[in-house]
């Protein structure tokens, strides 16, 4: 995963933390599950792009990085 990625990643999350946070304080429910949502959605992206990472180095690993040159 690139850094870009992570960085995108972790302030979605955090965005989506203090969404949801400010819903629960204001009682605002739609804005908490927004803010829930967003969390999630960041998470799912983390773990999409870490299951493409071990694919990746898996058929690397098997097949050799087609990138490198010798």
């Amino acid at each position: 995963m690139s850094t870009d990625e992570k960085f995108e990643n972790a302030k979605d999350k955090l965005g989506g933390q203090a969404k949801e946070g400010f819903g629960k304080v204001t009682g605002d429910k739609e804005t908490e599950a927004e803010g829930h949502t967003q969390q999630g959605k960041a998470e799912a992206k983390d773990k999409l792009q870490d299951a493409r990472d071990s694919v990746k180095g898996a058929a690397e690993g098997m097949f050799g990085d087609k990138n490198k040159r010798d």
